[in-house]
């Protein structure tokens, strides 16, 4: 014989509307700042070319009678005075 409290709970889940899922809404994605928005100043410094920084350094191993064993002396003189100049 079949049960009829089984019967009688299938029907009642037959006949029962289900209840939908509920989904949480999506988040927007974080906002990205832009350069605008930022709370910092941007500070831009100019840099010397190496071509600029080149120039000049041969500028001064000219000066100087084309002597060797100064090159790194005239490149970091140069690039210094290149630098003052462009602040």
């Amino acid at each position: 014989m079949i049960d009829k409290n089984i019967l009688e709970e299938d029907l009642n889940e037959m006949a029962a509307p289900k209840a939908e899922k509920t989904t949480k809404p999506r988040k927007a994605p974080a906002k990205k700042k832009t350069a605008v928005e930022a709370t910092e100043p941007i500070v831009i410094h100019p840099t010397p070319t190496h071509d600029q920084i080149a120039a000049l350094a041969q500028k001064y191993w000219a000066e100087r009678g084309f002597s060797d064993g100064q090159a790194e002396h005239d490149w970091l003189r140069a690039e210094h005075d290149l630098l003052q100049a462009a602040s």
